[in-house]
């Protein structure tokens, strides 16, 4: 099967796919290296750049750690939405909440004045730290059976 983009040619086969571009100029340059576990091949020739992706026969990693989702407090939840979520999309979720509503401090940013449904979450403290939030949101992620 084949692709053909403005910019390239896609083509895929059971095992691997290709995407082959004609640079604009004879410049190249990569802003990125591919990781060697992405199982991505890049060549460079003198005027195609090729990529090869092959199938991994490695098998999936499994999630854990902060980015494995765990069940969160009822006022954890009342502030993020969700029953069960990730730190990482916790934290982020946070983040856009404080900043929805403006409560950082204007003249020091990195101090957050806490509304009634942050105090909740952030031990009923009227102003907390940026860097405090990480430690501050611990106790709202609930351990399952299975990890105590």
């Amino acid at each position: 099967m084949a692709l053909s983009f403005g910019f390239g040619l896609l083509s895929s086969s059971s095992s691997s796919s290709s995407l082959c571009v004609l640079p604009p100029s004879e410049t190249h340059t990569f802003m990125m290296r591919p990781s060697a576990s992405s199982g991505l091949r890049m060549m460079r020739t003198s005027r195609i750049t090729c990529c090869t992706l092959s199938q991994s026969s490695k098998p999936a990693r499994k999630i854990r750690g902060i980015m494995k989702p765990r069940k969160v407090s009822p006022e954890m939840e009342d502030l993020v939405g969700a029953p069960e979520m990730a730190r990482t999309q916790v934290l982020k979720r946070i983040w856009a909440y404080i900043k929805d509503n403006n409560l950082q401090d204007p003249t020091d940013k990195r101090t957050i004045n806490c509304d009634e449904k942050l105090k909740k979450v952030f031990a009923g403290k009227d102003q907390v730290e940026m860097l405090e939030i990480a430690r501050l949101i611990s106790p709202h992620f609930l351990k399952s059976e299975s990890e105590s």
